[in-house]
């Protein structure tokens, strides 16, 4: 698959299988994600590997997924995600300005990981004071995101928007994802 096949193939998942992904895979995610540009090339992010089914559990209440269709975009019972990788800032290399740094390496993961079968949720809703204290993260370091990861349990579907940008599940709980048409977005010379 190309890259490009790769990008407009990927959705974000909410329903995994409970199948382990190796630490193997979640090394390369987190080796990816430090390749990532870098504003000043300052590298102020840090990952927290989340992969010990006790500790899931525990951190597994601390998120809040698909706001639109919540609770029914929730991970089921036994659909719950196998890894989280928690993305970190560290305040006294940068405190402000590294949202691109973020984005840069949470797509790299999305991407790195989408291509190995395994499916993620990028969530920013984190009970971040919770989450701070259970895996004991210092206080200059700010949570900025947590990635969810698993093998996909669901295949949700991109629609052409009609009206609104909200996303979908139909009877079937398949989830319908609408996105605005590359007409609507592109401009070439000129507004």
């Amino acid at each position: 698959m190309s890259l490009y096949e790769l990008i407009i193939s990927r959705r974000s998942i909410r329903q995994f299988k409970p199948e382990p992904v190796s630490r193997e895979i979640l090394e390369r995610l987190v080796s990816a994600a430090r390749l990532a540009p870098s504003a000043s090339n300052l590298q102020p992010l840090e990952f927290i590997v989340v992969d010990e089914a006790e500790l899931r559990k525990q951190f597994f209440p601390c998120l809040k997924w698909a706001g639109y269709i919540a609770p029914e975009g929730n991970p089921k019972q036994g659909h719950e995600p196998v890894a989280y990788i928690v993305v970190l800032v560290n305040l006294q290399v940068r405190d402000k300005g590294y949202e691109r740094d973020v984005g840069a390496a949470v797509e790299n993961m999305i991407l790195t990981v989408w291509e190995e079968g395994i499916g993620s949720c990028w969530l920013l809703s984190v009970e971040r004071d919770k989450v701070q204290e259970m895996l004991k993260i210092p206080m200059n370091y700010k949570i900025d995101s947590v990635l969810a990861l698993g093998y996909p349990d669901e295949k949700p579907v991109v629609e052409d928007i009609e009206g609104s940008l909200k996303y979908w599940k139909d009877k079937q709980e398949c989830l319908h994802v609408p996105k605005r048409k590359l007409e609507d977005i592109i401009h070439f010379n000129v507004f």
